[in-house]
């Protein structure tokens, strides 16, 4: 039994997963930022040209 527990506390398999699951999450942070603030960019640059254009975007009459 106690040889099994040495194991058990020796075992850092566990702590790699769970290092690769926090990189992962980190990264999809990230990426979801990024895509977020590109796209309200890109929205705010389109109105604009609608704007200068005479239009509105995303508006029905």
């Amino acid at each position: 039994m106690s040889n099994f527990i040495k194991q058990f506390l020796n075992d850092e398999s566990g702590a790699t997963a769970i290092e690769y699951g926090l990189i992962a999450a980190l990264i999809a942070v990230v990426i979801i930022t990024a895509v977020t603030l590109v796209g309200t960019n890109l929205k705010a640059t389109f109105n604009n040209i609608a704007g200068n254009l005479g239009g509105s975007v995303g508006k029905s009459s």
